[in-house]
């Protein structure tokens, strides 16, 4: 079992995507879930409404979609580095940098479902094999102290914070 992070555990910016992710017992659980329920809403859309942004300047679905794996990538590397007692301070990245350098727009729809489960899948399972102290382990990204057991919570609650932005502002849900 993951324990939820305390206050300290990340920096403040995450705090909107652990209390999203904070009301489970299991994260893992929850993790997958998740990423089903995002696979079920993006395949029930069309190209058109997957291609198109809500508003000039705002991410299309595809891009929205690619974020979401780069940053898990991102965060899964930073937990490993973290989990494996590595006190590297490790850079931040630019999402508006990477997004638009994604291509998305060259996709398929179910090439960007199979890779996102796939790593998905693979994030699950590097967080199912840290023990205790691994998940106990801290360090610093982008100038910010991380532990290890906060970044499951971290990753599952920024993609219910897109996936809300999804059904709220592209689809009207």
């Amino acid at each position: 079992m993951i324990n939820k992070p305390n206050d300290g555990d990340y920096a403040p910016y995450y705090q909107n995507y652990v209390t999203l992710s904070s009301n489970t017992t299991n994260i893992l659980g929850d993790l997958q879930q998740q990423h089903m329920d995002t696979i079920d809403l993006v395949t029930s859309l069309d190209d058109n409404t997957l291609q198109s942004s809500y508003a000039p300047g705002k991410w299309t679905i595809m891009e929205i979609l690619i974020h979401l794996m780069d940053t898990e990538r991102i965060f899964a590397y930073r937990a490993l580095r973290f989990a494996r007692k590595d006190k590297t301070d490790l850079p931040g990245f630019d999402q508006d940098l990477y997004v638009p350098n994604s291509k998305a727009h060259t996709k398929k729809i179910l090439n960007i479902v199979k890779e996102f489960s796939l790593l998905r899948a693979g994030t699950i399972e590097l967080f199912a094999g840290f023990d205790e102290e691994m998940l106990s382990q801290t360090g610093t990204a982008n100038g910010n102290l991380m532990r290890v057991n906060a970044m499951p919570f971290i990753i599952c609650g920024h993609e219910m914070h897109h996936r809300n932005i999804i059904e709220a502002r592209y689809i009207g849900k």
